[in-house]
């Protein structure tokens, strides 16, 4: 069911979605926070009519259950509107640059074979659910996807059963990171899991427009859901005992990226050749971004002693949430 808006900024908030709409962006994530600063607003602001400082300042506090990248995208989804309430004449407050500063760099974990062959496992045996009859299935393919893709879990989770194309074995990414768009092409062994898996969830939601279903096949997940399902699946694989941050959906992309480059260099591929074609495929827009992964392989420059790193790390690179 489509979320109704209430609170007095319904109308404001409908028009700057369209407007991103209307420059291309598909704005679905963004459009799911306002929603949820729309019931922020009803809940905690009825009366007011002026997106004032008490209302930025009380959206920018940081919640118990979201992280730092969780809270930075929150944060600026509402400085961007108030940006759009100014520039059609209404008085708005803008919460600061500083409080929508990017994070620390989180520390990935790199799954092991044995971390990955368990946590599978784990996925695979989740409990079939009457109100959730796809929710086994679901997991069982989905994580797999992110580690043999290396997709980002929001590519993966918001994907749509015609962006998928079962006879060529080729899935296209439309507007991720960046608003780019991209096509990944599927291993045989990985196209045959989701040709079974499609068949199996077309069974019980037969028009579905998700690859990947919520409870009811109306959706997809949310993220909160995914995440705290995935969770329960680290704390079962028993990898709550780990050195450095608590392991991510989000690392499956980290582990796909090492585990490629180790390869090429244990086949003595020329990495300068083959590493933009994994920033390519990854969809980073600058090579740079994917040369953060160059410092997670291990005794990677023992194996290439003479690789020109440095035309890849004039910027910086940022860890992508």
């Amino acid at each position: 069911m489509k979320y109704q808006r209430k609170s007095f900024f319904r109308k404001a908030i409908t028009a700057f979605v369209e407007q991103k709409h209307a420059l291309g962006y598909s704005y679905i994530g963004s459009e799911g926070l306002l929603n949820v600063f729309d019931d922020f607003c009803c809940k905690n602001y009825p009366a007011e009519k002026v997106l004032s400082k008490n209302i930025g300042l009380h959206w920018a506090e940081h919640w118990k259950s979201e992280g730092r990248a969780g809270h930075r995208s929150r944060v600026i989804v509402i400085r961007e509107f108030a940006k759009f309430l100014n520039s059609i004449g209404d008085n708005a407050y803008v919460i600061p640059s500083e409080l929508t500063r990017k994070p620390f760099r989180h520390v990935p974990h790199i799954y092991s074979k044995n971390e990955l062959t368990t946590l599978f496992k784990v996925a695979d045996s989740l409990s079939y659910f009457s109100w959730s009859p796809a929710r086994n299935l679901v997991w069982s393919v989905y994580l797999r996807l992110l580690y043999c893709c290396g997709l980002r879990p929001r590519e993966a989770r918001i994907l749509l059963v015609k962006d998928i194309n079962l006879n060529a074995g080729i899935i296209k990414i439309i507007e991720s990171k960046g608003h780019n768009d991209r096509y990944i092409t599927l291993a045989s062994d990985v196209l045959g899991l989701c040709v079974k898996y499609h068949n199996l969830v077309t069974q019980i939601f037969p028009n579905r427009e998700y690859f990947f279903p919520n409870h009811d096949g109306t959706s997809c997940y949310c993220k909160g859901s995914m995440n705290r399902t995935f969770h329960k699946c680290i704390e079962r694989a028993e990898l709550k005992t780990h050195s450095g941050d608590r392991p991510r959906m989000y690392d499956l992309r980290h582990t796909f990226a090492t585990e490629r480059m180790n390869l090429w260099l244990k086949e003595g591929k020329d990495i300068n050749v083959f590493f933009p074609y994994l920033s390519i495929y990854m969809g980073h827009t600058n090579i740079s971004n994917t040369a953060y992964y160059i410092h997670l392989v291990p005794d990677f420059f023992s194996y290439v002693p003479n690789y020109n790193l440095s035309k890849y790390e004039n910027v910086l690179p940022e860890v992508e949430k």
